[in-house]
């Protein structure tokens, strides 16, 4: 997902996930952050060079991709954020609109979004596919009804979050008003992210759903 930290491996199976892990630990925090925050700074520094502070953010982007491998995790990752970051970096410089450096994350969190309700409305929840995909339990939860109506009811939480992102961010990207863009590209970030982990987690863990719930630990992700 856009502005979402990519998840470090499977969870395990004696112990919920943390938070720190849900997000990536400090390397996903940085990876969803930094990029962003260095172009607009660097954007502004350089004298309004969009190819400068497309080269800054794609060059952080690959530091953080070696440091990923580095520590052995698994280069999908790190490629996959390089990538995002250079193809950002290079609609604004294509463009010469250093606000369009946002724009694939706008149209990500519009496409993320669509296919969250979608999958509510064909009765997949993508929360639950991807956490049974997590726990390498399956589908299995679809045959129960209760748990079913508790991963699509889960799943609108991600639907309007993906949906506030592009309220606040969409008329900033569209006025150019680029620092404003920033501070709430890395403020809708991860800490938004870990909201709807959150809400997530209590939702879930009231019906005996989700890999926290289903280990009875009543403490915090």
């Amino acid at each position: 997902m856009d502005d979402e930290p990519h998840a470090a491996g499977p969870l395990p199976e004696a112990a919920p996930p943390s938070l720190a892990a849900a997000v990536g630990g400090w390397l996903g925090l940085a990876e969803s952050s930094l990029p962003a925050a260095v172009f607009v700074a660097v954007y502004t520094a350089s004298g309004q060079s969009t190819k400068t502070a497309a080269i800054a953010a794609v060059a952080l982007a690959a530091v953080l991709a070696v440091a990923r491998i580095a520590r052995r995790q698994t280069p999908l990752f790190a490629l996959s954020g390089v990538a995002g970051v250079a193809i950002a970096g290079y609609v604004a410089t294509r463009t010469g609109k250093a606000e369009n450096f946002f724009l694939p994350g706008l149209l990500l969190n519009l496409a993320y979004g669509s296919a969250f309700a979608i999958s509510i409305v064909a009765r997949w929840p993508l929360l639950g596919v991807m956490v049974g995909s997590i726990t390498r339990e399956g589908n299995g939860w679809r045959d129960d009804p209760a748990l079913l109506r508790a991963y699509s009811r889960t799943s609108w939480i991600w639907v309007g979050l993906f949906a506030l992102r592009i309220a606040v961010q969409l008329p900033l990207y569209l006025a150019s008003a680029l620092l404003a863009l920033g501070i709430a590209r890395v403020a809708m970030g991860v800490p938004l992210f870990v909201v709807g982990i959150w809400l997530s987690y209590l939702m879930l863990r009231s019906v005996g759903g989700g890999p926290w719930a289903r280990r009875g630990d009543p403490a915090a992700p």
